[in-house]
């Protein structure tokens, strides 16, 4: 099982490696501010049932 993954912020192109909350479902969607740009990402995270998750982020 993973407990982070990373995604690419929208706005600045790097990439942010976020904690993955296994407890809170197979499927996630909140908002998270890029640590480097400060702009907004709607992150996405989709965690398959081995346990292996996958995010992304778009702009807010």
């Amino acid at each position: 099982m993973q407990d982070q993954a990373p995604y690419i912020c929208d706005s600045c192109g790097e990439t942010i490696v976020v904690p993955i909350d296994l407890t809170a479902g197979l499927s996630q969607v909140y908002v998270e501010d890029c640590p480097v740009c400060c702009c907004a990402n709607i992150i996405h995270v989709e965690i398959d049932e081995e346990g292996n998750a996958e995010a992304w982020g778009e702009l807010e």
